[in-house]
């Protein structure tokens, strides 16, 4: 049996193929992938080239048809390569958890990308090799329909607190149940102030459970507004027809690769949830703010 200290020196495609998800996916790497940068905190790091060596995992969607050999049917390994020059051209970076998170980041825009593994190691500060390794994620496989393998895509809609007290409601949400898609209604910050602590993490909190709070009072405007909590709930909602309103504090908090937002950006916030639910789209009803850099379609909805 693998120890963990084995495990943590391992390379990063034994330590994928150790934390595995049930679902099946896919994996391509590019190994010992060795360039010249400059980069580093210190002074004496400034204007000296030293060489890097990358060792990158992506895990894949599995292809939903056939590849018929099709090189634009999967994810390239010259992505990865890219992904690396890119960011190493970009600007001169301080500190190789920058740069990890940046390849990752870009990686992981790809369509097919589900989870990466991205370990850099700096080959000229000594005997040895020292480095960083992170692992990042996005959106989960999709829901499938129960007892079928057909795929949920669900409509993520956000509602502003307009279009919570507006007169229509009702009918805004008969029109969202007739897609045919399960429906996640999202809301943002009640009006009026909330407290103000000072600090981020409590702060975080308390904007957490102000959103859930307006989520009950849309839950008193129409009884199909269950509010929920977990994901568990949600996958249940997709698979048996019910609309149900996202009550975010347990799933962003309990998320170790969570929404790099602030909670109250909460356009944003569902955006998060709409690429974790692989949705078909975030409806915005209420708001022309959309999020830059967004995987999943983005539409506005008028009031």
């Amino acid at each position: 049996m693998t120890s963990d200290t084995a495990l943590a020196f391992a390379h990063p495609e034994e330590r994928a193929l150790a934390s595995a998800p049930a679902d099946p996916r896919d994996r391509i790497s590019r190994r010992d992938h060795v360039v010249g940068a400059d980069i580093g905190a210190l002074q004496q790091d400034r204007g000296h080239g030293q060489r890097l060596r990358f060792n990158v995992v992506v895990e894949v969607r599995p292809a939903p048809a056939p590849l018929d050999d099709d090189v634009d049917r999967i994810l390239s390994y010259d992505r990865i390569t890219e992904a690396i020059a890119a960011e190493l051209a970009a600007e001169r970076l301080n500190l190789l958890e920058t740069l990890a998170e940046k390849v990752a980041e870009r990686i992981l825009a790809e369509p097919q990308a589900m989870r990466v593994f991205v370990r850099i190691e700096k080959l000229d500060r000594g005997p040895g090799a020292l480095g960083v390794e992170i692992v990042r994620s996005r959106a989960s496989a999709p829901v499938a329909a129960e007892g079928q393998g057909t795929a949920l895509h669900p409509v993520v809609a956000w509602l502003s607190n307009a279009a919570i007290h507006a007169d229509d409601l009702s009918a805004r949400l008969d029109r969202l149940a007739a897609g045919g898609a399960p429906v996640i209604l999202t809301v943002g910050m009640p009006e009026g102030a909330v407290p103000e602590t000072g600090q981020k993490p409590t702060q975080r909190r308390i904007d957490l459970l102000a959103i859930e709070q307006n989520a009950w009072v849309l839950a008193a405007r129409d009884r199909r507004c269950v509010v929920v909590a977990s994901r568990t709930e949600i996958d249940w909602a997709m698979r048996n027809g019910r609309m149900v309103v996202w009550a975010p504090s347990k799933i962003v908090l309990d998320a170790v690769d969570g929404p790099k937002v602030p909670a109250r950006n909460s356009v944003a916030l569902s955006l998060w949830l709409a690429e974790q639910l692989a949705a078909d789209r975030l409806e915005l009803h209420g708001t022309d703010t959309a999020p830059a850099g967004s995987r999943v379609p983005v539409v506005n909805v008028a009031l």
